[in-house]
């Protein structure tokens, strides 16, 4: 259906509506009530919760005019978004690949070089995101290392229909429609998202755009039936189809090679829930998952030469989980799960063969209420994994409530992420930058020495000969946290963290062809450490003004080069060009990580339904290309540059149900196509809404 039809449509049928969340009255922020239930596969009240858990509401979504899941966690401390290979998150100085994605408890797939692009998840129908930080692994297993950010979608049926479109700066268009449908045994949910852009370009009159043409379509359809009052059954299906309008920019040793084309991907997804209570105080719950990422990239290089790119995924997993409440202030969780997996990829030796794994896994997590002040939990998960050494992941978190005003939560855990597909089987040479190879471990000899046999390979590195099965990376986090509360108004919390982690995988050089092209692949060589604090803040200014903000300190390091900088051993050149050894001063630690990150917000709302809110994002500079080869990131290497950006939205709801949103986000058109391609320039929105309620039974 043509742009103009849709938006014709949408102004002429009144019964549209907009969101399925009310805009509230209350704070902006979770109050501790709340029930969260990421951080223990359980629901908890946040104020009872032992482990640190960033709670963003439907509101707060909402009133930002975020339309997209970067869009709201670039707002949030301790997190970062990524540009590589699609927009990541990296969660306290982590890279994308540690963190995993949920939506409603089940996990994304589909990463490109361990990204996974999040532009991709709509937040039409999102009632909450749950951010818990720290190695999560005891309870989810690999890929949680960092953390988990676990999307909720909303199932309350509190409108039985609804509606939304969003017109923006680049003719962007956003439309959302939902509908539902109740009755005593059968609840009815269906989400509908049409979003398209034309791109943005960084300069007037300029085709070559940061953010290519995309068009997307996404359903989410759920179902439940509650049999008895014991027994419910949840039936859920999503589905995206995205395309993309590609032109790429690739450079490789002084050499730019551009190419375009068109990418296309599909993300479908289908889970069923079965719940059953025994009693009152002991439950369980049966759920399997299937899930298939397809992308393919059809391009054509400057010179006329093809390049495609499939890759498929497909993922399914079958778990039970058993809660226990075997006293009042004593319960048990108790898990038992499998997962099958397989990839096929044009990267891979043959894009029609499957590489398939197989995980089985058990975990149990108990809860020792001690008093009203204080509470422990600790967990415990096992992965038997058919392909890699199998894993141990423990967990130990505990709450104490000083008094009514102080609370202090620590935890200490361990995690792992397995080697994934990518980095045992790729098999892949870059025809669009310059004929570099990279092979996963599990080949890479075989593959190098069939090549050296035809006469292709001009030399081997040492780190050839160190090529062997990859083990998983594993991690050791802890988390400190105080949170003050000195009057009802005023809201502090501290927070320290440190993770060390070792058997990092990296991709090194380990040889090159004849022509001088470069040979990678993957070896465990790497010992790292993130480490920092985290301070945010929210005020109540009156009954109609709320100021908040937070502020992250960022350190990190590669523990082997530290030890290799204090032995002197490093060097690197001054602005003389002269060599120089290396001193601790001029070491920067781990690339694309920033050592400053924050963020202030000023919310105004009041009792008829008016709000408008004023946001501030801080980023400093991050290290980006090492260039004095010495394969240590310091000062004398490239790096972008610090900045902040500035974003804006008022609007107002009325009491028949239609609202209005205006909005700018970038106001101070901050613009860096090379190191923040997903950062548009100045974008102004308009948000349209009309909301249809159930009628008051008298």
């Amino acid at each position: 259906m043509p742009k103009k039809s849709l938006i014709l449509l949408f102004f002429i049928t009144p019964q549209f509506i907009w969101g399925q969340v009310q805009f509230v009255k209350d704070t902006l922020f979770a109050s501790g009530d709340s029930v969260v239930v990421t951080a223990t596969r359980s629901e908890r009240k946040l104020s009872n919760l032992t482990v640190p858990v960033t709670l963003i509401n439907a509101q707060t979504i909402q009133q930002t005019g975020s339309i997209r899941l970067t869009d709201i966690l670039k707002e949030q401390t301790g997190l970062t978004m990524t540009s590589g290979f699609g927009a990541g998150v990296q969660l306290q100085g982590l890279n994308p690949d540690y963190t995993i994605i949920l939506i409603n408890g089940e996990p994304l797939v589909g990463r490109t070089a361990g990204v996974l692009d999040l532009n991709r998840v709509s937040l039409g129908n999102i009632k909450k995101i749950e951010i818990v930080k720290g190695p999560s692994s005891s309870l989810y297993g690999s890929e949680a290392m960092a953390g988990v950010i676990n999307i909720i979608t909303d199932a309350s049926n509190q409108t039985p229909l609804a509606a939304s479109l969003r017109m923006g700066t680049y003719n962007t268009n956003d439309i959302n429609v939902y509908n539902g449908l109740r009755s005593k045994s059968i609840f009815y949910q269906g989400f509908y998202n049409y979003y398209a852009t034309d791109g943005y370009s960084i300069r007037p009159n300029s085709n070559n755009r940061i953010t290519t043409p995309i068009n997307r379509l996404s359903t989410t359809q759920q179902i439940k039936f509650t049999l008895n009052d014991r027994t419910s059954l949840l039936l859920n299906t999503r589905l995206t189809e995205e395309t993309i309008k590609s032109n790429i920019a690739v450079s490789n040793g002084g050499v730019t090679i551009n190419s375009n084309g068109n990418e296309h991907n599909t993300d479908a997804n289908l889970s069923a829930t079965m719940n059953y209570h025994f009693t009152p105080n002991l439950k369980t719950s049966f759920r399997s998952y299937l899930t298939n990422y397809i992308s393919k990239q059809d391009l054509l290089t400057i010179s006329g030469t093809p390049y495609n790119d499939l890759l498929n995924h497909l993922f399914k997993r079958i778990e039970n989980q058993t809660d226990w409440a075997i006293r009042k202030n004593i319960n048990g969780i108790f898990g038992l799960g499998a997962v099958w997996e397989g990839v096929k990829s044009s990267r891979y030796d043959s894009e029609k063969l499957r590489k398939e794994n197989t995980i089985q896994y058990g975990f149990t997590q108990w809860e020792w209420t001690a008093s009203d002040k204080f509470i422990i939990i600790g967990g415990l998960r096992f992965d038997k994994n058919a392909t890699y050494a199998s894993a141990w992941s423990p967990k130990l978190s505990m709450l104490y409530k000083l008094n009514a005003s102080h609370k202090i939560r620590l935890s200490i855990g361990q995690g792992f992420k397995a080697p994934d597909f990518r980095q045992l089987y790729l098999d892949f040479t870059n025809a669009a930058a310059g004929n570099y190879s990279v092979f996963g471990s599990a080949q890479a000899q075989k593959v190098i020495g069939q090549l050296s046999s035809l006469g292709q390979i001009g030399s081997l590195y040492n780190n050839y000969y160190l090529l062997k099965a990859l083990e998983p990376e594993s991690s050791t986090g802890m988390h400190l946290s105080w949170e003050w509360t000195p009057i009802s108004k005023t809201y502090i919390s501290t927070q320290l963290f440190r993770n060390d982690i070792t058997n990092l995988i990296e991709v090194q050089q380990v040889g090159t062809y004849v022509s001088g092209a470069q040979i990678f692949s993957y070896l465990n060589i790497g010992r790292a450490f993130t480490e920092g604090a985290e301070l945010e803040f929210k005020q109540s200014l009156s009954n109609k003004l709320v100021l908040s903000g937070g502020y992250q300190y960022l350190i990190t390091g590669d523990k082997d080069q530290i030890a290799k900088i204090k032995d002197g051993t490093v060097y690197t050149r001054n602005a003389s060009n002269i060599s120089t050894r290396l001193t601790m001063s001029d070491y920067v630690g781990l690339p694309n990580v920033s050592k400053h990150k924050a963020q202030l917000k000023i919310n105004y709302s009041n009792e008829k339904g008016m709000f408008a809110n004023f946001r501030i994002i801080y980023r400093s500079k991050w290290a980006v290309n090492n260039t004095n080869g010495n394969e240590v990131y310091d000062s004398g290497d490239d790096f972008a540059k610090s900045y902040y950006s500035l974003h804006s939205s008022i609007g107002k709801e009325y009491k028949n149900g239609m609202a209005i949103q205006m909005g700018v986000d970038n106001i101070n058109n901050y613009i860096d196509a090379i190191h923040l391609p997903n950062l548009a320039g100045r974008t102004y929105f308009i948000n349209l809404k009309y909301q249809l309620k159930y009628k008051t039974q008298k």
